[in-house]
């Protein structure tokens, strides 16, 4: 089968026909009809994270068709489901035990320690696999399994909080900014500083305001979530929000947050990360996904032109999210 496999970082991807190899007890293959790529993927190519598995496929935001099942499997093939970022916990860990198996210290991540979904095929453990819902065609249905799964997790860190600022207004804030709205909170986007395509993006999806990171909040926010990977957001966020408020930082990967005065963070305001989605965010937010419902803007790419999408996607010429389609031909 044809996949799309990363050497080293810092290099393109590379077009390669790969054996298919026996599924292991409790594993499932999965033909891949679409599969969205995120900024993850971009750290990763870009070297930014660390200890990746060499040589790898990437790819995390899967939707395709069970085509095969170990014998202790109960899916059956023809089943269309989406695999996401975590793809393996141990299930013994305090954390696991706890209901925290993002932070689970053996966990394993689709397209970065195991093989994703850039490729016609991919196999995976059949935990980690979820039926899709049925309104969502396979283009439309990828967004969800990254930048919907984490977005939904960073949303909800930031509690109550009725005014938000999203920093970074790409394929995971205009998802947020769905469910944000249709639980009735009010929108400020910030963007990149003169990109005004994307403010005008942000107000297609419920922005009531929208302008340049650079730009001082119309009002003081209750929260901000910040999706853009750039730490010097960080101390604009904490300037931004009201006394009390939260600032979470929804990337796996961020530049160095500068030092700033403890005053932006004094009067209990609160910094926080989110780290990784749980089975049981996958479960709550594709049933939410299917009750808003939500429209993911996307823009589709054939499989071969992978490295174009990641090209798009690192000088910030997409509005949604980049999908590759294998041709399967």
């Amino acid at each position: 089968m044809k996949a799309m496999v990363l050497d080293a970082p810092g290099r393109p991807l590379v077009e390669r026909r790969r054996r298919r190899r026996r599924l292991q007890a409790g594993e499932v293959r999965v033909q891949v009809a679409a599969c969205g790529v995120c900024r993850t993927d971009l750290h990763l190519v870009d070297g930014e994270l660390p200890d990746p598995c060499l040589p790898v496929v990437p790819g995390h935001e899967i939707v395709g068709t069970v085509i095969e099942a170990a014998a202790d499997v109960p899916l059956e093939p023809g089943l269309r489901v989406g695999i996401p970022w975590l793809g393996w916990s141990c299930g013994d860990c305090d954390y696991c035990r706890a209901g925290q198996e993002n932070l689970c210290p053996e966990a394993r991540f689709t397209g970065y320690q195991l093989d994703g979904g850039y490729a016609e095929e991919a196999i995976a453990d059949a935990r980690f696999v979820f039926p899709l819902p049925a309104a969502y065609d396979d283009l439309h249905a990828a967004p969800l399994l990254c930048a919907g799964l984490i977005g939904y997790r960073t949303l909800a860190k930031a509690g109550a909080a009725r005014r938000l600022g999203i920093y970074g207004f790409g394929a995971a804030a205009h998802i947020v900014a769905q469910v944000a709205r249709w639980q009735g909170r009010e929108i400020c986007a910030f963007t990149r500083p003169g990109d005004t395509a994307a403010m005008d993006f942000a107000r297609t999806q419920g922005a009531c305001w929208a302008g340049g990171s650079d730009e001082p909040a119309p009002e003081p926010l209750d929260a901000a979530l910040l999706f853009a990977p750039v730490g010097e957001l960080v101390p604009a966020a904490l300037a931004a929000v009201r006394p009390g408020g939260t600032v979470v930082c929804g990337g796996i990967h961020m530049s160095d947050i500068p030092a700033f005065p403890y005053e932006l963070l004094w009067g209990e305001r609160v910094l926080c990360s989110v780290a990784n989605l749980t089975r049981a965010d996958a479960v709550d937010f594709l049933a939410l996904a299917d009750t808003i419902p939500i429209q993911t803007e996307v823009v589709p790419y054939p499989l071969a032109r992978a490295n174009e999408a990641l090209d798009d996607l690192r000088a910030g010429r997409l509005q949604g999210a980049a999908v590759l389609v294998p041709s399967h031909g």
